[in-house]
């Protein structure tokens, strides 16, 4: 199975790029982060002919994710479970009836003296909470998505200039760690320790992916069960060298 994670930074924006990637057949799940719409006005129709179950918890304007699966889609859960919160951030569901996914588009931040920091731990905090009950499951159990984290600064092109970020703060990198240290397997790091390569190549500052000024933002974290069947991790420029594109690259496991 060929799973993809793709920040799209407005669905709608991004339309045609996206309907690329569906068209090609090449992933068998696909989860999508920042739709940037509401599930009403979710373009629902014009995805129909390629043959993927659409799962959707969108907001208006802002955050939102989707999964698409040509398997089927079960047992969906829309956000943390007993975590207050008006963000559509987590959609969680059982694909084809074996793997469970959750599907997150975590909380930016901004810096660490915003007032959205906090938010931001605290959110961390309640899905630490949440996923602890899968790290040694026999069920295999997988993350995905966009995780406004750079857990090393192998992971910022540019550490200097990323200090007081929210995405290489302490406090952050810590929450995410501590996964680590539990057990969860952070897929694409695992498999190739000695690459320094992103996921995220912003829109300013000409040619950042020439250049190579990205942060690596996106994860696949995998439970002890579900990483004895990843066969590889790899990043995917293609979305981000699109003619009208998002900034995130597509993050792609290939399991069992």
């Amino acid at each position: 199975m060929k799973i993809l994670t793709l920040n799209i930074n407005s669905i709608r924006a991004h339309i045609e790029s996206f309907i690329d990637i569906l068209r090609s057949g090449k992933y068998d799940t696909i989860l999508v982060q920042e739709l940037k719409v509401e599930n009403a006005s979710f373009p629902f129709n014009v995805f129909d002919e390629y043959g993927y179950n659409i799962k959707v918890f969108g907001q208006k304007s802002w955050n939102g994710v989707a999964v698409f699966s040509k398997n089927s889609i079960e047992d969906v859960t829309f956000g943390i479970p007993n975590y207050p919160d008006i963000n559509a951030r987590l959609l969680e569901c059982v694909i084809d009836g074996h793997i469970r996914i959750i599907n997150v588009y975590m909380p930016n931040g901004e810096s660490i003296e915003s007032p959205k920091f906090p938010y931001k731990l605290e959110w961390m905090n309640a899905f630490t909470k949440h996923i602890s009950q899968y790290i040694d499951s026999e069920e295999p159990v997988i993350i995905a998505g966009d995780f406004n984290v750079a857990i090393d600064d192998r992971d910022i092109w540019k550490p200097a200039i990323y200090i007081g970020s929210s995405i290489s703060a302490p406090a952050a990198r810590k929450i995410m760690q501590d996964w680590l240290n539990t057990g969860w397997v952070d897929a694409w790091r695992t498999l190739h320790p000695d690459t320094d390569d992103y996921t995220w190549y912003g829109y300013r500052g000409g040619d950042t992916v020439g250049k190579k000024q990205g942060l690596r933002l996106d994860y696949f974290l995998c439970n002890k069960t579900a990483y004895k069947t990843v066969n590889n991790c790899t990043i995917d420029l293609s979305p981000r060298m699109a003619n009208k594109p998002t900034d995130h690259c597509g993050l792609i496991l290939d399991i069992d």
